[in-house]
């Protein structure tokens, strides 16, 4: 099927072609975890996948030069987020060697009772990322000495880990600093702060509803059941061989700091690992030969107690490479799915759905969602659904506070869950979690796509032009919507 397109190329693969190509997508998938009993051998998985979908572009009348251009392409979305996991890889390494890990765990078991661990883990979560802006530096900070804090408690890593992303990704979603926040309300033409307001309805709830839901959890964790000798011999080893204080907690307050401020994600993470490597040759009296080896291989702890041990030999940059390659190879089919046009033949289908403002907004949740199974970027799964779906809310006249808040319902919260999406691969390499494993203990990601589609359905909160006081509606289409 060919019509000319503004797109590069004026080739269009076929319908039945571009499902083809998600439908092994989906069946590689599936043999994977459910044939093979392989969970992390997603990479291999989806090379097959990049490798069908070329030859269905090729036989669809792409040249090899348009798949390589689109397979690039993917690969530049992921350098950016791929530079900063290398360096969180560092950090990591840099903050346990300098006492900052060591005394948060310290602090954090002694502070906080089981019973509210993870109600605790989704507040200050949500807090963190709501000033820093950023999901990835709550969890590389915060969500690391959470996971070593519910390890001393006798809480399920996968528990912590969802409690941890939950609240990660809340600010990740309303904070004014965000990246995906503010890419949201450009892609829907939608005033930033209009688009917050305008979240607060779904995702506050959502919020309210996971924080209850890891209260009642937590109320099976007593306090009685824990081993209080495991966590004394705990607290023991990290303050027999690390340097706690006050002081230790200086890296996370300059991270902290730079992000409020606004400086790149990226120069954050180098800076907060410079401060962490500096305390630990001055505080810890770490060798910088030794030094420079944790950043790049990771720290071990040798306190020869294996509760301490197990718990504080982590991070470097070589350990962040699984996850890394996982990137790459994951936006590399993305970007060879969008740029031999697959995933737009896909959502024009979805098009006819989008008459009204139940089947807009239930369609828009979908396609993201399979944008961001598919492409492996939350970026992409907010940018294409939202792009390509503008004109059918302006034809309804509804705000465009709406559309940017759909695109954040579905796209930016569902990216934790795809083990092979930016989002997954960061969180396994982060919290060393398997997506399968934390995927139903993350229950913001799933409430505020739920919430989402049953305010579509029962007509709430769906604003149309003149009923709210908006800041801006959508600009005046120019020759064409969209």
């Amino acid at each position: 099927m060919h019509h000319s397109t503004t797109q590069d190329s004026s080739i269009r693969p076929s319908f039945l072609g571009a499902a083809s190509c998600i439908g092994f997508l989906c069946f590689m998938m599936f043999a994977q975890i459910f044939l093979l009993g392989e969970d992390w051998v997603t990479h291999i998985s989806l090379i097959f996948a990049i490798m069908v979908t070329a030859i269905i572009a090729m036989l669809s009348g792409f040249s090899w030069h348009d798949i390589q251009k689109g397979i690039l392409y993917g690969c530049e979305i992921a350098m950016l987020p791929m530079l900063i996991l290398m360096m969180v890889g560092v950090l990591v390494a840099s903050w346990i060697a300098s006492g900052t890990i060591p005394s948060l765990v310290y602090y954090g078991l002694q502070l906080i009772n089981p019973t509210y661990f993870l109600f605790t883990a989704v507040i200050v979560c949500a807090i963190a990322s709501l000033v820093t802006g950023s999901s990835w530096t709550t969890a590389a900070t915060f969500g690391v000495a959470f996971m070593g804090i519910g390890t001393g408690l006798d809480v399920p890593p996968a528990m912590t880990a969802g409690a941890v992303i939950s609240g990660a990704i809340f600010g990740d979603k309303i904070s004014p600093v965000s990246d995906s926040t503010n890419l949201a309300a450009g892609v829907a033409e939608a005033d930033l702060f209009d688009h917050i307001r305008s979240m607060l309805y779904t995702t506050g709830p959502a919020l309210i509803i996971s924080a209850v839901l890891f209260f009642v959890i937590g109320m099976g964790f007593d306090g009685s059941s824990v081993d209080t000798s495991r966590t004394d011999r705990l607290l023991a080893g990290i303050q027999e061989n690390y340097s706690v204080g006050l002081l230790a907690f200086l890296p996370p307050l300059v991270v902290l700091m730079l992000a409020y401020r606004r400086v790149s994600a990226l120069a954050v993470m180098v800076i907060g690992s410079l401060v962490g490597a500096a305390m630990a040759v001055a505080i810890q009296g770490v060798a910088i030969g030794d030094m420079m080896n944790f950043m790049n291989y990771g720290y071990v702890s040798e306190t020869g107690i294996e509760s301490v041990d197990s718990l504080l030999s982590r991070g470097g940059l070589q350990e962040m490479m699984w996850t890394i390659s996982l990137g790459f190879i994951g936006l590399s089919l993305g970007g060879l799915l969008e740029k031999t046009h697959m995933l737009e033949v896909l959502l024009e289908k979805m098009g006819r759905l989008v008459s009204h403002s139940r089947g807009l907004i239930v369609t828009h949740v979908v396609a993201s969602l399979a944008t961001n199974l598919f492409s492996a970027s939350q970026y992409i799964a907010i940018i294409i659904p939202g792009r390509m779906l503008v004109p059918a809310y302006r034809k309804l006249k509804i705000l465009p506070s709406v559309c940017s808040r759909t695109c954040e319902d579905s796209a930016t919260v569902t990216s934790p869950l795809v083990p092979w999406g930016l989002g997954g691969a960061y969180y396994m390499g982060v919290l060393d979690v398997s997506a399968w494993d934390y995927m139903g203990w993350t229950f913001l990601a799933i409430i505020t796509p739920v919430i989402a589609v049953l305010y579509a359905m029962f007509n709430l909160f769906i604003w149309r032009e003149g009923e709210r006081n908006e800041v801006n509606t959508y600009r005046e289409p120019q020759v064409q919507a969209g």
